[in-house]
């Protein structure tokens, strides 16, 4: 079966009685093409266990399967079971999981289903999931993530300081990864038709030596979110008022009411390893 062909896509649904729901953002690629280019692109092999969220109908899910030794698939959508059952019939290296990514342990997750393999991530994301699932993601350090997000989306991991949308996931974007875009998804590839256009972004972990010069990967999104917990406070307030933050600020020679969102990641990173971690934690 091509999941890519729009009217194979058409009477498969058909036949299983589903109902596209926009709540879910759910629109299915129509171009086989998009699915092929993300896994040449994310070099998976038989070397890796692969996440994937989202799979839809399975068409990204069938080419992994193809070249990863395992993939775990985990899907909010439990409507689409047996569509999947169909699609998926034949893949045994395929675990399928019917439930919200956003309440899953993927730590745990990981651990348990990939020991042994080189950890990777690849999901097709809707924009109000986006920044969550990519704050739980980044942290855990993935040896490979790539996501296919809409681009108002994509540009928060690659936004500058200053820049409206700078937070957590371009901080930790810039700091533990070489992101880069990849292409660019029109909206007359999926079905039903979006309203705008998506970009496939590749995160790639930086080397060993690199993440050893900064701080803990979680330490440091705690503490972008509460740096910029109240954008328009500044850095030292967003901390707790003993003085510590502002004693740091001084001593970079900072201006002591600096901002948070006009701070490189860089600089960030640096006054994260100098403040106490117990105090990073308390976000507002």
């Amino acid at each position: 079966m091509d999941l890519c062909n729009i009217d194979e896509i058409k009477a498969l649904l058909a036949r299983h009685g589903f109902h596209f729901s926009k709540a879910k953002g759910q629109n299915f690629l129509t171009q086989s093409w998009v699915p092929q280019n993300i896994v040449l692109e994310s070099g998976v092999d038989e070397t890796c266990g692969v996440l994937e969220v989202g799979p839809g109908i399975g068409p990204l899910t069938q080419q992994l399967c193809r070249y990863a030794k395992k993939v775990v698939a985990v899907e909010v959508d439990r409507t689409l079971q047996p569509v999947l059952a169909e699609t998926m019939a034949g893949n045994e290296n395929l675990e399928i999981i019917f439930g919200d990514i956003l309440k899953t342990d993927i730590s745990a997750l990981v651990q348990e289903e990939f020991a042994g393999l080189r950890p990777m991530a690849c999901a097709n994301l809707p924009y109000y999931i986006t920044t969550p699932i990519a704050e739980q993601f980044l942290p855990m350090l993935p040896r490979v993530l790539l996501l296919m997000v809409q681009q108002e989306a994509a540009a928060r991991f690659f936004a500058a300081p200053g820049d409206r949308v700078y937070g957590p996931v371009a901080i930790l974007s810039a700091l533990y990864y070489e992101a880069a875009r990849l292409f660019s998804v029109p909206p007359g590839s999926y079905y039903p038709q979006p309203d705008v256009e998506s970009a496939v972004i590749l995160l790639r972990r930086r080397d060993d030596d690199a993440l050893k010069a900064l701080p803990a990967a979680n330490a440091m999104l705690r503490f972008s979110r509460t740096a910029l917990s109240m954008r328009r406070k500044t850095l030292a307030n967003n901390f707790p008022r003993d003085g510590r933050m502002s004693a740091l600020l001084a001593e970079a020679g900072l201006d002591p009411a600096v901002r948070a969102e006009t701070l490189p990641p860089e600089t960030l990173a640096a006054l994260c390893t100098a403040y106490p971690a117990d105090d990073a934690l308390s976000a507002r």
